[in-house]
């Protein structure tokens, strides 16, 4: 039941911030009431390491002819660490916004309070049919805000064509259901059967944009600290979280090289952009790329432990580094305990991520070491905070003591989910892998401000009016796509009118004509 307790406590609260909002415009406590709710459930999921694993099954669907098996919620070693990450990461939300211009907005907390209750739902999925319910809605909620924020109609066609992606992963996940029904077994993410471990890969890589390398989205919502950040990072961990159910067994096919390479593509990739990028928020789906690659190599590697310590380190590292809007020198250098948490190290929250090879190609290891330093040294460098930020100072007394608060918080929880809490915790991890990310990432820092073409890449490079060139095939897609709408529009126009009976027996008679040939 703690489960569903959680999960309740952020959707009630959500709920009670709407109706205030409607009833109340000039309540004075939203936020309090915002942040209580929060913490309430952030308290309630802490509680869940007494009692793990946890399980909550919901009434069963009828008919059961049809619905083998019913939605249902479940946490272990590897759920709650994403659990607590995103509630962390909703709490810092509420404590840093504080000091944003909206401030107070409380539709946008009850929004986002209510996204971090649907990727609970996400990542404790008993099954694919949860699972596949909890991915719809995000990626409904994802369309609206998106087509809500599009300044125009290419901005609209790329929301679309995000959602379409998405949806093609949802039908790989069902694929993979159907897969393990037909060999007698109903798919479980608890015990899944090694004939679905690639299509539920598949499935992952698809909506992280890995497999194959896709950039949805080439800028960003106005709301980019608060609803934009929460919207990625839950979407992410949503995905992330099929991964650490994969069995290796399924590993033992003849497409592993090859997905390997495409990953080790996507990090490359990923992690250059990521590391030239000229902000943070700018190169946020870059970082995201980047991480979500790496957990897909854990993953090939037979890792599953390893991918939940990259997924939680996109989560609780990003979270403050895109929540840091304000100049602050002691929070600039606190920040650097997130350059720890991506290193690799013994006791860091990536520290598993290297550490099992069970697949037998570790030689693509250097590859991705290399894609590891180039995050790290973006990571680094966004960290260090430009001076033309506005200062912490320059905001109100309570403010400046919440603000660093919210900050402080996730920064602590990567500390402390580095020694307990979960199965990847306190680990040794692979030294030299971690030693060699290490170094590279110090020599790039120094090699940085040497060579210009490590420098950033100029801001109007990467505005929305240019498109990357690996990105170039989903808008040819597309083109295509509205060229057979516009074609089959067409067609339709001329059979409704006023020739359209003509047309019918025309069509008609060459088809008769067709099947009534005979052979001379």
């Amino acid at each position: 039941m703690l489960i569903l307790i959680s999960i309740l406590l952020l959707f009630v609260t959500a709920l009670a911030l709407l109706i205030l909002r409607i009833t109340q415009r000039e309540f004075r406590f939203a936020w309090l009431t915002a942040l209580s709710g929060t913490v309430l459930a952030w308290l309630v999921v802490l509680l869940w390491q007494t009692q793990l694993p946890l399980s909550f099954t919901f009434p069963s669907w009828q008919p059961a002819s049809l619905f083998t098996a019913s939605p249902g919620l479940s946490a272990d070693g590897l759920a709650w660490p994403y659990a607590f990450s995103l509630v962390t990461l909703t709490v810092a939300i509420l404590l840093t916004s504080s000091v944003r211009e909206d401030f107070p907005n409380s539709y946008l907390w009850a929004v986002e309070i209510a996204l971090c209750g649907i990727g609970l739902m996400a990542v404790t999925a008993v099954n694919p049919l949860t699972l596949a319910l909890v991915w719809a809605a995000l990626d409904l909620s994802e369309l609206i805000a998106m087509l809500r924020e599009a300044p125009d109609q290419r901005s609209s066609e790329r929301a679309v064509i995000a959602f379409s992606t998405r949806a093609a992963g949802i039908i790989l996940l069902l694929l993979a259901n159907a897969v393990s029904a037909a060999a007698g077994k109903p798919l479980d993410f608890l015990s899944t059967p090694p004939q679905a471990g690639l299509l539920l890969l598949a499935a992952a890589g698809l909506r992280l944009g890995v497999l194959p390398l896709h950039l949805p989205y080439h800028s960003e919502s106005s709301l980019r600290r608060g609803l934009g950040t929460m919207l990625r990072l839950v979407s992410s961990a949503s995905s992330l979280i099929l991964l650490a159910r994969i069995p290796t067994a399924s590993l033992e096919s003849p497409v592993t090289p090859l997905l390997l390479i495409l990953s080790a593509i996507a990090a490359l990739y990923g992690g250059w952009m990521w590391m030239r990028a000229p902000d943070e928020l700018t190169g946020r789906p870059f970082w995201m790329i980047g991480l979500a690659s790496l957990a897909v190599a854990s993953a090939l590697f037979g890792d599953p432990t390893g991918t939940v310590g990259w997924g939680i380190a996109l989560v609780l590292t990003g979270g403050a580094l895109f929540l840091s809007s304000l100049q602050q020198i002691w929070l600039n250098r606190a920040l650097w305990v997130g350059a720890w948490a991506l290193s690799s190290l013994p006791f860091s929250l990536t520290a598993f991520g290297w550490q099992n090879n069970t697949s037998g190609w570790g030689f693509f290891l250097p590859v991705f070491l290399i894609a590891q330093a180039f995050i790290m040294t973006g990571y680094v460098r966004h960290a260090m905070r430009p001076s033309t930020r506005a200062p912490l100072s320059a905001q109100p007394v309570w403010a400046k003591m919440v603000y660093p608060a919210g900050i402080g918080l996730l920064l602590l929880i990567q500390f402390i989910l580095g020694f307990v809490g979960w199965d990847g915790a306190f680990a040794i991890g692979t030294i030299p892998a971690g030693i060699a990310a290490s170094l590279l990432t110090l020599g790039l820092l120094w090699a940085t401000p040497r060579f210009a073409f490590l420098n950033p890449v100029r801001a109007h490079w990467v505005q929305p009016s240019v498109t990357p060139r690996l990105d170039q095939l989903y808008q040819n897609l597309w083109v295509l796509y509205r060229w057979l709408g516009r074609l089959t529009q067409s067609i339709s126009n001329v059979l409704e009118g006023d020739g359209g009976i003509m047309w019918t027996l025309l069509f008609l008679i060459f088809f008769v004509l067709l099947i009534t040939q005979r052979k001379p």
